[in-house]
């Protein structure tokens, strides 16, 4: 039976349940640094893990029930999603043995006309929870493993999935995914997104099928196939990359392929800023369109490219600049050398001329 102070206690901490939800959060987080500076949807999963447990414990405390099979099904699925996603499980239970605690310490605390038999009642309703709540996470976490070990393949390319949508916690969540599934990531990877699902790619670390695209992560320098589609040599390994890729290919102009089969990091910046994206970035453009071409040593070069794309004729941007017209084509030869880029290809010129008046806007 309830003794009426356990009662009281009770009713005294569910009046103060958003503060004592935020007690426990701190405490969680200043125990475990994993869960420090959080984004939002993480730390609505610690909010949700210290709501949970002061719920649950003071249910329990009240009429000793035992946790439901929602409650073992809703640990065994979190137990999964860490399986599955090869985060360490260890942090999860130590988040809800630190809630547990700084529970029952801020029920205590609240409550000083409790008795012994209430103590120990809280004591063991902690202790029994804690049990079964491991036990049903652990259960999901190994189901997992065990799951995921079975098909490789599988696990790989949901690897590879996670990766491109950013699903990863930490650097180290993703270190430990890799050793488990013995794959090694390039440390300067490229992403290449190919138009069609069945195109080969034997050099691929990582291979998924995205819709109707092909979607590989290789290691710099790895051989290409001819097939149409867009390859991103910068941060290829952040979820951007994918984003900045496939937003490519869904804009880019037919003529923008001319003489060649992929788009590069360039095109797709351009491409980003031409269809008004919100994470376009004018100084990517210039960075990944001119290059080394923007750098001070190279202005001569720029000067004859922007007096070509001005006048439209090698002669007459030599009579713009006063200089031979030998001189001008050897200045745009350079120029193609640079950045791989025609001038007299007109997507190319575009792309030049776009970055090169946005670098000049940016020099102020």
């Amino acid at each position: 039976m309830t003794s009426s102070a356990r009662q009281q206690a009770v009713t005294a901490a569910r009046a103060r349940l958003p503060e004592l939800i935020r007690a426990a959060v701190a405490a969680v987080q200043e125990a475990i640094p994993a869960y420090r500076g959080l984004e939002e949807a993480q730390q609505r999963e610690v909010e949700a893990v210290a709501s949970w447990v002061l719920r649950r414990l003071l249910d329990a405390w009240t009429d000793g029930s035992p946790l439901t099979d929602s409650d073992r099904r809703r640990f065994r699925a979190i137990g999964g999603a860490r399986g599955e996603d090869g985060r360490p499980v260890a942090a999860v239970l130590r988040a809800y043995r630190v809630a547990a605690v700084a529970g029952t310490d801020l029920v205590l605390d609240g409550s000083p006309d409790l008795d012994a038999d209430d103590v120990r009642a809280l004591s063991h309703t902690v202790l029994v929870a804690i049990d079964e709540l491991t036990e049903a996470i652990l259960g999901g976490y190994a189901a997992a493993r065990e799951r995921i070990g079975g098909d490789r393949e599988r696990a790989l390319r949901d690897l590879f999935d996670d990766l491109l949508a950013g699903r990863h916690t930490s650097p180290s969540a993703l270190a430990d995914r890799c050793r488990e599934l013995d794959v090694e990531l390039p440390p300067s990877p490229w992403l290449l997104v190919l138009d069609g699902p069945d195109h080969p790619t034997p050099d691929a670390v990582l291979r998924t099928v995205r819709g109707r695209r092909t979607v590989a992560l290789l290691p710099a320098g790895a051989a290409l196939p001819a097939v149409r589609g867009c390859l991103i040599t910068d941060r290829a390994a952040e979820p951007v990359a994918f984003r900045l890729a496939t937003d490519a290919l869904d804009h880019a102009p037919a003529h923008a392929f001319h003489g060649r089969t992929l788009l590069d990091d360039g095109d797709a910046q351009l491409l980003a800023l031409l269809s008004a994206r919100p994470d376009a970035d004018p100084g990517a453009v210039v960075a990944a369109v001119l290059g080394p071409l923007a750098e001070p040593a190279q202005a001569h070069l720029l000067e004859g490219l922007a007096a070509f794309l001005s006048t439209g004729s090698a002669t007459g941007a030599a009579d713009l600049l006063h200089v031979h017209a030998q001189t001008l084509r050897y200045r745009l030869r350079r120029v193609r050398e640079l950045t791989g880029r025609d001038p007299r290809d007109p997507w190319q010129r575009l792309a030049l001329d776009v970055a090169r008046t946005l670098a000049s806007v940016r020099r102020g």
